[in-house]
């Protein structure tokens, strides 16, 4: 009974570890070859699969998921002659895991040599500039050198990049002089036409400021002369009215004294009185250094010595004056002598006349451009704006030739 328990338990152990063998669970993404008597029968994917005890064999599993290889840094020389490291990483997939085990011994290592001899080959057609800024065209031809050469091996390569490359130490140093020169350059140049479009906007500010300088000179020069010209208009007709008021005055007192002397009916002696008065007011002035007695002086001072009773036939004397009635006794009477009896200026018909040749052509000349209303501030005399005299409404014609317009008759 012990020996065959034995065995029996035995048989148990061994039967339960054939039936472990026989049954495999492989997992989701992963492949197997399965052999049988040392031959391919067939691949096995993810899930429960039963072999053969002792006849079926189950080599290691293969994942089919994409992989990322990176390769350490490889010397590469390049067209003109410089070494350069260059690191890679290559990402693949197997897609036929017979092919991956029975065409190719190690095909990690195999994608690792081939991207190495395929790197080589494409960098050492390219200069070193070229190298350094054509990564993509060396990604693009390395894929393709690698799709093409992993296809048989049941490989797909999906993308490969180059993750660095290095130059040697003296050509970094050459490159970044190179840049540093570059970059000094552009900004010399940056420097250069910021300075000239900031002196060309200086130079037009400059031009926009001189020519709104010059058009305020030019209309301040314009109501300048403007100005200039009212007031010289202004000033040329209250001259103009003065020497009028004046040359009126003056004849105006030339009558009456020509009339107060016609009326008086004065005698020779009283004209040789009033001549000797005249004779200092000649001789009067800075200048004069030397005056010479005109002729008739002898004459008026005999005219005035027969007048104070010298000698003589006929010779007059105020002595014996008398007034102009006749009369013996009467005594001239000089009351009335310093009275005036004219009107005043105003009232006058010539003050009428002041502005008459306000209306002739030279006037009305004058007077265009000028504002007709009156600025602010300014008081307006009784016709002058229409060159009128107070209480007229227009001129009458003038009476003759050479003298002013007369105002009509009220």
């Amino acid at each position: 009974m012990d020996a065959a328990l034995i065995v029996v338990v035995v048989l148990a152990i061994v039967v339960i570890g054939t039936l472990l063998r026989s049954v495999r669970i492989i997992p989701q993404a992963r492949a197997a070859v399965v052999e049988r008597l040392g031959r391919y029968i067939r691949t096995q994917g993810p899930g429960l699969t039963l072999l053969v005890p002792f006849v079926d064999r189950m080599l290691p599993l293969i994942d089919l998921r994409e992989q990322v290889v990176s390769f350490p840094p490889q010397p590469v020389i390049t067209s003109d002659n410089l070494t350069v490291a260059i690191d890679s990483v290559i990402y693949f997939q197997v897609t036929d895991p017979r092919a991956a085990t029975y065409e190719i011994a190690n095909y990690i290592q195999a994608v690792e040599q081939l991207t190495i001899t395929t790197l080589r080959n494409v960098v050492g057609a390219l200069n070193l500039e070229q190298a350094l800024t054509s990564r993509d065209d060396i990604n693009t031809q390395l894929r393709g050198v690698l799709d093409e050469a992993t296809g048989p091996w049941g490989i797909r390569v999906a993308r490969v990049e180059i993750k660095a490359i290095d130059p040697p130490p003296s050509i970094q140093d050459a490159m970044e002089k190179q840049m540093r020169a570059d970059r000094d350059k552009r900004a010399i140049i940056l420097t250069a036409e910021g300075q000239r479009e900031a002196a060309i906007k200086t130079a037009e500010g400059q031009k926009a400021a001189q020519i709104l300088a010059a058009e305020g000179q030019k209309q301040a020069a314009i109501l300048a002369a403007e100005a200039e010209r009212q007031s010289r208009i202004l000033r040329a007709e209250g001259e103009r009215a003065s020497r009028y008021l004046a040359a009126q005055g003056q004849t105006k007192a030339i009558e009456t004294t020509f009339g107060a002397i016609h009326a008086a009916k004065p005698d020779p002696a009283l004209l040789a009185y009033q001549y000797l008065q005249t004779l200092p007011q000649i001789a009067q002035g800075d200048a004069n250094k030397m005056w010479i007695l005109p002729s008739e002086f002898s004459k008026a001072l005999e005219g005035l010595a027969r007048l104070g009773g010298a000698e003589g036939d006929g010779a007059p004397s105020w002595l014996e004056q008398t007034g102009t009635g006749g009369g013996d006794d009467e005594k001239i009477d000089t009351s009335g002598w310093f009275d005036s009896h004219l009107p005043p200026a105003a009232e006058q018909p010539e003050a009428a006349n002041i502005r008459a040749s306000d209306l002739d052509a030279a006037t009305l000349a004058a007077h265009s451009g000028m504002p007709d209303e009156p600025s602010a501030g300014t008081t307006v005399l009784p016709g002058a704006a229409t060159g009128l005299p107070a209480g007229a409404t227009e001129w009458s014609a003038p009476t003759q030739e050479g003298s002013p317009p007369r105002p009509p008759a009220d």
